[in-house]
Parts: structure tokens; C-alpha cells; sequence
């Protein structure tokens, strides 16, 4: 854990958060300042800065397993998940987390 990560902070319980999804290592939640009518976050309990220093093949997989239990408990079959990585990329906490999204047609490039 890293004592000023939010993401940690509310992985841990010391920010109060209804998680839609919790196993024994990762946490689903919705977003704070959301980019689409559903828009949850899939985060690790421990903290990893990003995914370039991902290197645990079981959490990756409970990270997207996450996704795919939060999708199902809420109903949702279409959504767009992205991962940001690094500052040029938009990632703005750093702590790896996946976004969901949900509700409203995305185009693609993203913009």
C-alpha cells in the first residue's frame, strides 16, 4: 500500500466506497468523475503504479475477471474498457486500474 494513493486508501476501506464487485484481491467501484452513464474502476488491492510494472499473471487475470463480474452483476453486455498507462497516456493515479464504461455509443479513434 502507499500511504497517500487514493486508490489504495479506498481498497483498503479507509474511504468509504460501495464496491459493486470485491474478491480476495481486487475491487470494483464506480468513478468519481465519470466519462459515460456507467463508468466503474477495477483496481487492484495492492498497489502497482501501472500496468508496465504488472508482472503478476494470476492478479491480471482477477483484474479482468473483475470486469467481467461487475459487467454481469449490473447487466451490462456492451462496454469499453480501457487502461491507461502513464502520464502521456492520461493516466492520471497511479495505480493501475481499468476502466469500464458503459451506457452511451463510444467512437473510435478515442477522443
Amino acid at each position: 500500500m502507499s500511504e497517500n494513493c487514493i486508490f489504495c486508501k479506498i481498497a483498503n476501506g479507509e474511504i468509504p466506497t460501495e464496491f459493486v464487485y470485491e474478491s480476495e484481491n481486487v475491487v470494483v467501484f464506480k468513478d468519481i468523475n465519470p466519462q459515460a452513464p456507467t463508468h466503474l474502476l477495477v483496481v487492484p488491492k495492492v498497489h502497482i503504479p501501472s500496468l508496465a510494472q504488472l508482472n503478476d499473471k494470476n492478479l491480471m487475470s482477477e483484474l479482468l475477471s473483475g470486469v467481467i463480474e461487475a459487467t454481469k452483476k449490473l447487466n451490462i453486455t456492451d462496454y469499453r474498457t480501457v487502461i491507461n498507462t502513464g502520464s502521456k497516456a492520461g493516466q492520471e493515479v497511479f495505480h493501475i486500474h481499468i476502466h469500464v464504461m458503459a451506457g452511451r455509443e463510444f467512437s473510435w479513434p478515442a477522443g
